[in-house]
């Protein structure tokens, strides 16, 4: 494991804060570049949870530094630099953001989440049987949870700063986005998705689903931004467990979304606490699912 202490949230007063997401913490370092630090706060249900994950923001920051580098042939992407003794000497002063920081380029996101699915689970699986489609695709009759979709399909979302994001139409997407960028980031999401995933399942790793945000530098080129394929934006099963007809164990906070489902709890702040087994049990799974990717242990940071 590591010696670093968990981090929920961080104040740079050297640094302007534009953003606090519900994981991430977005500074301004120049006109052209921002520094994300991925602290150890969970979300799920769209609530961040009491209790943090140790370590998860390190885990989640160098899995997304992996994913670049190994995907950087199809696209061109913000990210700039992990390595913490290369960062500007303001960011270098604070110890505890070593190993969970990264220097991006700034660019204008998208405000849609590009959506992945591979297998039918989660809000896809209730959308079919409700309806026999996800997001609005046509699909065979008779498939069960966690079966594997005839190809993977592309169902975009709109990106909530509060509360709940919801599944949208590519019509709707188009809308927002432009006909031209829209089929720019649909074919992209799906070749991402399509190497990742056929990396993914020879690590151990089924990717059922994934989302991708996207941005634009100052001359419009589209960028994958944010955290990429890591177990907070993705659903990671066990290739080893995995059976259609039910929820696969999962290297996901699934985890943590499964053990809420047995509270009597609203999904509405304040969220409960989580009991120390389910931490200990998640930061495993993350880790898990960062050493089968990569085919190192702890992030040697």
């Amino acid at each position: 494991m590591s010696a670093f202490n968990t981090v929920t949230e961080t104040n740079l007063s050297e640094l302007p804060l534009i953003h606090r997401g519900k994981v991430r913490d977005v500074y301004q370092v120049n006109d052209k570049q921002l520094l994300l630090v991925a602290t150890d706060r969970i979300s799920a249900f769209d609530c961040v949870m009491p209790t943090p994950i140790p370590n998860k923001g390190i885990i989640l920051t160098q899995l997304s530094k992996f994913w670049f580098s190994r995907l950087g042939h199809l696209t061109d992407h913000h990210f700039l630099n992990a390595d913490f003794d290369k960062m500007p000497e303001t960011v270098q002063k604070n110890k505890e953001l070593r190993g969970r920081s990264t220097l991006v380029k700034k660019t204008k996101v998208f405000p849609v989440e590009c959506v992945v699915r591979g297998y039918i689970a989660g809000s896809g699986w209730k959308d079919y049987k409700a309806t026999g489609k996800i997001c609005g695709h046509e699909l065979p009759e008779g498939l069960i949870e966690a079966d594997k979709l005839p190809q993977p399909i592309f169902t975009p979302a709109t990106k909530a700063a509060t509360g709940h994001d919801e599944n949208i139409t590519e019509l709707e997407f188009v809308k927002i986005v432009g006909a031209e960028i829209a089929a720019k980031l649909s074919s992209l999401s799906l070749k991402l998705y399509q190497e990742a995933s056929t990396y993914a399942l020879t690590c151990g790793i089924i990717i059922a689903d994934t989302k991708f945000e996207f941005g634009q530098d100052e001359n419009g080129n589209i960028l994958l931004i944010d955290e990429v394929l890591t177990p907070d934006s993705s659903r990671f099963w066990s290739v080893e467990n995995y059976q259609p007809g039910q929820s696969p164990a999962s290297f996901d906070k699934q985890f943590v979304r499964d053990y809420l489902e047995t509270l009597d709890w609203n999904k509405q702040p304040p969220a409960p606490a989580l009991p120390e087994n389910i931490i200990e049990a998640t930061t495993k799974r993350y880790l898990e699912a960062y050493k089968l990717l990569t085919g190192e242990d702890f992030p040697q940071i």
